[in-house]
Formats: C-alpha cells, sequence, structure tokens
C-alpha cells in the first residue's frame, strides 16, 4: 500500500473513530491484579506524545504517521477508562517504557521503525491474549479496539521500511533485529509473565506466537513481500495454573 493509501485509510478510521459509540465504561471491569499491573505497564506505553518520531518520518508518510500517533493516543486513553473501570489507576512511570524511548530516540528513522515494529509485534499478541483470556466484556471490547489498529499499524511501518536496507546488508541487519527482538521478549516476560498465565497463555505459546510473527516482518521488509497479519489463535489451558 502506497503512502496516498495509507493516509486514506488512517483518515477513514478516523472518521469511524468520531462515530463510533464509547464503550460502556459505566458497567465496570473486573481483573485480576497482576493484569491490572500488566495493563497499566502498557498504557504507559501507548501514551507518548509520537513528537520525535514525527519529526524525523518521511515527509511522504508524515501525515499518516500524525494520525498513527493519534490512534497510539487513543489506545493509552481506552486503557486509562478501562483501568477507571476496574478501580485502579494510572502510572506515571515503568522502566522498561523508559528503555524503549530512550532506545528509539537513540537511533536515525529506519532504527526507531525497526524498535516500533518490535513493540508492535509484541502487541499484537499482547492484546490478543487479553481479548480472548478475560471474562469481562469491557476489556474484551476494549483490547478489540486496539488489536484491530495494531494489525494495520504493523504492515504500515513494514511499508515506511521496505527496500531502505542496502540489499548487501539485509542478513546483518536482521540478525541484529532478531536479537533485539529476543532482548524485548525477554524484558515482556519478567514485566507480564504472570499476567499473560492468569489470561491462560504460557510463556512458550507467547513467544512463539511474537517470534512467528516477526519473522513475517522481517521477510516483509527485507525480501519484499506482503505477509498477512492475521496469527494463529494461541492453545489455552483450559483453568490457568501459573507460567511455565
Amino acid at each position: 500500500m502506497g503512502r496516498v493509501e495509507w493516509l486514506r485509510e488512517f483518515r477513514e478510521e478516523a472518521q469511524r473513530r468520531r462515530v463510533r459509540p464509547e464503550p460502556e465504561w459505566g458497567r465496570g471491569a473486573r481483573l485480576d491484579p497482576v493484569v491490572v499491573r500488566s495493563v497499566q505497564r502498557f498504557q504507559v506505553g501507548e501514551s507518548g506524545d509520537g513528537a520525535n518520531l514525527i519529526a524525523k518520518a518521511d515527509p511522504r508518510f508524515r501525515p499518516a504517521v500524525e494520525l498513527f500517533v493519534a490512534e497510539e493516543q487513543n489506545h493509552a486513553r481506552l486503557l486509562a477508562e478501562l483501568l477507571r473501570a476496574a478501580g485502579s489507576s494510572t502510572i506515571h512511570h515503568h522502566w522498561s517504557d523508559a528503555v524503549f524511548v530512550w532506545l528509539r530516540r537513540a537511533l536515525g528513522l529506519r532504527l526507531e521503525l525497526m524498535v516500533l515494529l518490535i513493540a508492535e509485534v509484541v502487541a499484537l499478541s499482547y492484546y490478543r491474549a487479553l481479548r480472548d483470556g478475560t471474562g469481562d466484556p469491557l476489556t474484551r471490547e476494549v483490547a478489540a479496539r486496539i488489536l484491530a489498529d495494531e494489525e494495520r499499524h504493523v504492515p504500515f511501518h513494514c511499508d515506511q521500511l521496505r527496500g531502505t536496507f542496502p540489499r548487501a546488508k539485509g542478513k546483518l541487519v536482521a540478525g541484529w533485529w532478531r536479537i533485539l527482538m529476543l532482548g524485548a521478549l525477554s524484558a515482556v516476560l519478567v514485566d507480564h509473565g504472570r499476567a499473560l498465565g492468569a489470561l491462560g497463555v504460557t510463556r512458550f505459546a507467547f513467544v512463539a506466537g511474537v517470534l512467528g510473527r516477526f519473522e513475517q516482518v522481517v521477510v516483509e521488509v527485507h525480501g519484499g513481500r506482503t505477509c498477512p497479519v492475521a496469527t494463529r489463535p494461541f492453545t489455552r489451558r483450559a483453568r490457568p495454573r501459573g507460567l511455565l
């Protein structure tokens, strides 16, 4: 999809968001305390202003990037409202988000997009786990709305990156990218492993899902082929019994 098509796509989604009714926040939400702490940390990660990314964006994509940032900020708002509905509050800082932001801002646009794509691929599996692993209707609705956006964000960032690395350096860049993903996954399991267990997803299943989609991204960016976003559902335990 070209830059003009992406701009149209984001504008159409912004219009749909303006007329879409809000979730029924007043009905409240029931969340396991470990899931609450996990959502609080994801909410911090969604709440950035995106100014650095917008400033560095390719001018051809900048209008779409601005709308992407607006969607991410809406995710932060939705998660904050969900936490309030569950009788909890947001947090202002978390070490994992601070490291992620520092790493993104220390790099040029291409490497910033690579780091951002890692976060987006992790988010695909996380929000799918949150949507499918909770019995709370409000949580399912919020997670489904965010997941629908994330499924569009991954190919959008791939389009920005595709063809920007010299073919001769493709394997080297892909190898470095995989190492960075493994480091990010380790941090996610430390931060969110217990919450994933409460949602019925083992560490092994979560890692396998993330890495499977990430390999599609690597092929899409460096091989020039478009890969589907949809991922297979997690194999869930009948009753969560902790983590692997």
